[in-house]
């Protein structure tokens, strides 16, 4: 699933590609954003991003990702 992060006062948002249920995301960044803690997220290669909750601008969950099969593949 393709994770889009706006941060404040940054003008690019942060693209993660990750396996986490989108749910789950929704909590994390639920409890980051009331604890004022840090949202973290692992992508699919185990790279893990943390993000303060405070500066978190918006999150826009895309579909999960589906592997594609013959030509569309390319």
């Amino acid at each position: 699933m393709e994770v889009k992060i706006g941060i404040t006062d940054v003008p690019r948002e942060v693209t993660i590609d990750t396996t986490v249920p989108a749910d789950e995301i929704a909590d994390r960044v639920r409890d980051a954003v009331a604890n004022a803690s840090l949202f973290e997220l692992v992508d699919e290669k185990g790279r893990r991003v943390l993000i303060p909750g405070a500066r978190i601008a918006y999150l826009d969950l895309g579909s999960p990702t589906t592997r594609t099969v013959g030509f569309g593949a390319v």
